[in-house]
């Protein structure tokens, strides 16, 4: 079994590699991030969902992501 977190992609299993940073202005504060992380495949479907909305905000390469405030 990976330690490596799965993309969050639905019915994907593959290793995430990307983290997708958002936030729902409705909802959340403006400094608030969510996170979806994705792998190589679903990067950009995910990026595309999240951005038409207006909710993407950042995509870093997992092993370079740092929570805000950590």
């Amino acid at each position: 079994m990976s330690d490596t977190p799965i993309c969050s992609a639905k019915g994907c299993r593959a290793d995430a590699v990307w983290v997708l940073a958002w936030n729902n202005p409705k909802i959340h504060t403006p400094e608030r991030r969510k996170t979806w992380i994705a792998c190589e495949e679903h990067r950009e479907h995910l990026s595309q969902f999240l951005g038409v909305r207006g909710f993407l905000k950042d995509v870093v390469a997992l092993k370079d992501w740092q929570e805000p405030g950590a």
